[in-house]
């Protein structure tokens, strides 16, 4: 009897001492410690094949990295395990992006939008920001102008959204929007560069 309790007890401060020394991949992602997270989450899956919280974490950690090729990858890894996993759908449109692979992107964001519009939490806006983004590099500056109106509706508090919204209605020829976009980013933040510098541009047509 006292045998089998020392063993129980021995077993129990073993799982305590290995959950304390368990390194957490979110914990190390969200302060940068993007390296260590990659080497943590492929561990897991080596483990694990099907957990995709892992697969998750590990392609946020990927972009976070840079390495956008390799998140791409694990991205389609994790999806062949849960096809409509939003937070693998959204990444593997950064993943993209930053790839140059503009109309796949395009796709991964608004299958996401579609998916993630109404959750609590979710990246809609940072999506429609990407994909603003990306109709900038198309010359599609009308494009670009409902994306950005659509990410600063989400998430109305970030100058470099604003800045960016004025820059497509700046290059749109809409001068008197495009001043009100960059108004707000100044307001948001009075020493945003870009936005002084743009208003300074198409203050010259409004006069």
């Amino acid at each position: 009897m006292k045998r089998s309790l020392l063993v129980l007890v021995l077993s129990v401060l073993g799982f305590s001492f290995f959950a304390q020394g368990k390194k957490d991949a979110l914990v190390l992602y969200r302060n940068g410690n993007f390296k260590e997270a990659i080497t943590v989450c492929e561990e897991e899956i080596k483990n694990d094949p099907s957990h995709i919280d892992s697969y998750v974490v590990l392609c946020w950690s990927l972009v976070g990295n840079r390495e956008y090729a390799r998140a791409e990858q694990r991205a389609y890894d994790g999806l062949k395990i849960e096809r409509y996993d939003i937070r693998l759908i959204e990444v593997l449109g950064e993943a993209k992006f930053y790839l140059g692979k503009n109309e796949e992107a395009l796709k991964q964001f608004q299958e996401y939008i579609s998916i993630a519009n109404d959750r609590t939490g979710s990246r809609v806006g940072v999506a429609y920001y990407f994909m603003g983004e990306i109709y900038i590099r198309q010359t599609k500056f009308q494009h670009a102008d409902i994306a950005f109106s659509a990410a600063v509706r989400k998430e109305p508090n970030s100058d470099s959204w604003w800045t960016r919204l004025g820059y497509a209605r700046e290059m749109a020829g809409n001068y008197a929007e495009s001043l009100a976009a960059y108004n707000e980013a100044l307001r948001l933040n009075p020493s945003k560069t870009d936005a002084v510098r743009g208003k300074e541009r198409v203050s010259e047509y409004i006069r």
